[in-house]
């Protein structure tokens, strides 16, 4: 019999490809520790990113793959997740107290965007993370109805504000400071100083997450999202149908360029069920965000059901994730959330933190 070696179990353990980083956990550097004791392995596995709702099963596959090691009697596998902030763009540093900011964009409005973003922020939630929401859309923002959250925030020295909460979720939005029907009737360069403000001014409490839901199209306040706020990446919202796809490449190209690394794509509205009998139908057509994907080279991170209740729930203030948190649109959302962030875990990490200033002094 050959002696148990920490090689063996590393070698036994890359078999297993964790699906939501698409790669085994010693490439992704996710084993921290192999303890052996005779016949009995110890293993310690650190995620990068949320994964409550699948925890066990990564365990009992990792389980499964050292206890088939010759030699090995038992294994206890133990699987936890630290969230760290990772690289932004080059001429900008990260912001005190949000580890990653992600940026939930879409060609065209109509799409289902910030119904995505809200239920993705509430879903990254649920797997563990800390969340904050923050509602870029200026002209439109819709988060404080989505979230059921409604008041001003408070200043506690009248030059920041505090978020508002809503789910356990951080959330900002300028729907919060001005009436419901007033209309913003303000030109770019105003919208643009509203969102570094709202950004910058709130005193978001220690974020894993701050997600930005942008409003529809490729204009100013996207270009000073990419411009002045470091993102750690962007997810594109998408309907199958030609003309959405058509918009949200602009949108994918247009974070390309400004060198903000695209997440993946959310396919919203892939399918309609039919509530009566159950029928499927492709009613925006099909396949479009899978064919996207593959000609971006970019994930696919979840296709979703054109469904009333998702309207309905979020429109009445309580989005679907925590409304039916064990419905199938909600283990949807939840996976999207770990694709997503599972994704982020694998980008180069942010160092800046970890350097001194140095500073030069003239005695």
């Amino acid at each position: 019999m050959s002696e148990l070696t920490k090689e063996l179990i590393n070698e036994a353990i890359k078999s297993y490809v964790e699906p939501h980083l698409e790669k085994d956990l010693v490439t992704a550097k996710a084993v921290k520790s192999v303890e052996i004791e005779g016949d009995k392995v110890k293993v310690g596995v650190e995620l990068g990113f949320p994964a409550k709702g699948c925890i066990d099963d990564i365990a009992a596959a990792v389980k499964s793959q050292v206890e088939g090691v010759e030699g090995v009697a038992s294994a206890e596998i133990s699987v936890t997740s630290k969230v760290v902030a990772h690289s932004v763009q080059k001429a900008l540093k990260p912001i005190d107290n949000i580890k990653n900011i992600i940026a939930v964009a879409s060609g065209k409005g109509g799409v289902g965007k910030s119904t995505t973003a809200v239920n993705l922020a509430l879903a990254l939630a649920e797997e563990g993370a800390k969340v904050g929401v923050l509602d870029a859309d200026i002209y439109g923002p819709s988060q404080p109805r989505m979230l059921g959250v409604s008041g001003k925030p408070e200043s506690k020295d009248g030059k920041t504000l505090e978020p508002m909460e809503g789910y356990g979720l951080q959330a900002m939005s300028i729907g919060f400071l001005i009436d419901e029907e007033t209309p913003m009737i303000w030109r770019g360069p105003m919208v643009t100083q509203a969102l570094e403000q709202l950004l910058n001014d709130t005193n978001w409490d220690d974020l894993d997450y701050l997600v930005v839901d942008l409003p529809p199209g490729t204009g100013d306040t996207q270009l000073t999202l990419a411009q002045k706020v470091p993102v750690s990446g962007a997810v594109i919202v998408t309907t199958p149908q030609d003309i959405a796809l058509l918009d949200a490449r602009k949108g994918l190209k247009m974070f390309e360029k400004v060198e903000v690394p695209v997440l993946g794509i959310v396919e919203n509205m892939s399918i309609h069920i039919c509530s009566q009998c159950g029928h499927e139908e492709h009613i925006f057509g099909e396949g479009g965000g899978a064919s996207m994907a593959s000609q971006y080279n970019v994930d696919l991170l979840g296709a979703l059901p054109l469904d009333i209740r998702i309207r309905e729930e979020t429109d009445g203030g309580k989005p679907t994730v925590v409304a039916e948190p064990e419905a199938r649109i909600s283990q949807i959302y939840r996976e999207i959330a770990r694709k997503t962030a599972a994704k982020l875990s694998l980008q180069a990490k942010d160092y800046a933190a970890k350097f001194p200033n140095i500073v030069i002094q003239n005695n």
